[in-house]
């Protein structure tokens, strides 16, 4: 699990954590695609027959300006595999390491996403297309992190109800620390986590209150719709 960073902003959930190792290999397979038991399709981290090059670089960057903060976004071939808050320095840290270490600059290859991200701010989106690219995850965070997408929109989930919902339920260390560290904000929608005693606190998030708060008020407001 990669360690926490910016202060621990997930540390609040709760320090109660019993994870091992016992169960996880089995939870992973369970969840993953090819075993029946996982959401595969574009959002699955499998990668897609190799195609020509298109861009000159293994994965291309670029920020995406919302409402509620500038996102920088990666995209490699594979699909997107940022779409953070985070500072841009942590996340090319990680690319480097995970994906390529040839990464630059390419605003046309992100469109699609910039596309869709202005969609979701107005209202007319309320669930992504672009295809996702997990390698920044390791396997129990893609096992956390692919249980957002069964989070409706306009809905919220507690830390607790999530580690129900995948089986840990004494995980709430492990968990806290993979939403402080998902690389695909809104794509994976961690913000739908929020406190035990929500709506009296929001419970952290990796872009800060105002964000968490801004998205939680735009997906109530359409959902009713």
């Amino acid at each position: 699990m990669v360690g926490m960073r910016h202060g621990d902003p997930y540390s609040d959930f709760g320090e109660t954590d019993q994870t091992g190792a016992d169960d996880i290999d089995a939870l992973v397979r369970a969840t993953s695609p090819g075993t029946g038991g996982g959401r595969a399709g574009p959002h699955s981290g499998t990668r897609p027959a190799p195609a020509a090059r298109t861009v000159p670089f293994d994965v291309v960057t670029g920020v995406a300006e919302t409402p509620v903060g500038f996102l920088f976004c990666a995209m490699t071939e594979s699909g997107l595999a940022a779409c953070s808050f985070a500072p841009e320095e942590d996340l090319v840290e990680r690319l480097e390491r995970a994906v390529s270490p040839n990464i630059g600059p390419h605003d046309a290859h992100l469109e699609a996403v910039r596309r869709e991200i202005d969609a979701y701010f107005a209202g007319r989106l309320s669930s992504f297309t672009v295809p996702l690219d997990l390698r920044l995850t390791g396997d129990f965070a893609r096992v956390v992190l692919r249980s957002l997408l069964d989070v409706p929109y306009g809905a919220t989930i507690t830390l607790g109800g999530l580690g129900a919902r995948i089986g840990r339920p004494n995980a709430r260390r492990a968990i806290a620390s993979t939403l402080a560290e998902n690389p695909l904000c809104l794509f994976l929608p961690c913000h739908r986590v929020v406190a035990d005693d929500y709506p009296a606190e929001l419970g952290p998030y990796s872009g800060g209150a105002r964000a968490k708060r801004g998205l939680l008020d735009l997906e109530a407001a359409h959902a009713a719709e």
